[in-house]
């Protein structure tokens, strides 16, 4: 009889990170994201790349060689960076402890995401989150992490699920609420350069190859289009225009 299938053990939280969420109070722990091991083929190519380029032209050689050294397989400091994912928010930390606390309630992000072509051959996926504590303070997290289209989009639900009612609230007591260059109120969408429309106005909200476009009824040309990489809490922004449209007024 075969053995059984051993599921992998998920590394534990670091007593740091458990104690700065615990400050935070960010809740019970979900799920921790490592970073992205590269494959043998990868490996064996920067390998190849380093021993021809120092062989060759040294200047190039020590540039392979740093990538190299760079990559988690073989650099314990770039191999110890986590991703850590509570109840309430999230913790990104190095081998030094945290280096971000996050809170889905009060944090926002930039998201990029961009699909990459060579001679109009699909070659990947750039995923770049841009996160921002209450005090603006920035950080960047990329693929570098694996899984980047899960932990991506649970950090993009997650702000949309814990801030959507008090964007509403703030709509219906008459507040202005900003995603970037869009002011969104009770009484329609606003941009510096476009002016406002008014929701009646609006007959669609659509995204397309990495941008938002707002349509006008009666206008053949979108009333703005605003690329998704501006919009801070992009997801939200969408929740909030489906639930203003959806809801009688």
């Amino acid at each position: 009889m075969a053995a059984p299938a051993v599921s992998p053990v998920a590394p534990p939280v670091p007593e740091a990170v458990t104690v700065a969420a615990a400050a935070a109070r960010l809740g019970e722990h979900r799920e921790t994201f490592l970073p992205k091991r590269h494959g043998v083929v990868r490996m064996a190519g920067l390998v190849l790349f380093t021993l021809l380029g120092l062989a060759c032209f040294v200047l190039p050689g020590l540039v392979f060689a740093r990538i190299l050294l760079q990559t988690p397989n073989i650099s314990g400091k770039q191999a110890a960076k986590r991703l850590h994912y509570f109840e309430h928010g999230m913790v990104v930390a190095d081998r030094t402890g945290p280096v971000g606390v996050f809170r889905w309630d009060s944090m926002a992000v930039l998201q990029e995401i961009t699909q990459r072509y060579a001679n109009g051959i699909y070659v990947g996926t750039t995923y770049v989150y841009t996160l921002y504590t209450q005090d603006g303070a920035p950080l960047k997290l990329t693929d570098f992490y694996a899984e980047p289209e899960r932990w991506g989009s649970i950090l993009q639900q997650e702000i949309t699920a814990w801030q959507l009612n008090g964007v509403v609230a703030a709509l219906q007591r008459g507040e202005t609420v900003r995603f970037g260059d869009l002011a969104v109120t009770g009484g329609g969408i606003a941009t510096k350069k476009r002016g406002a429309v008014a929701w009646d106005e609006i007959q669609s909200v659509e995204v397309k190859n990495g941008t938002v476009f707002v349509g006008r009824a009666g206008k053949l040309m979108a009333w703005s289009n605003t690329p998704v990489a501006k919009i801070p809490n992009f997801f939200l922004f969408l929740a909030t225009v489906d639930h203003i449209r959806s809801t009688p007024r």
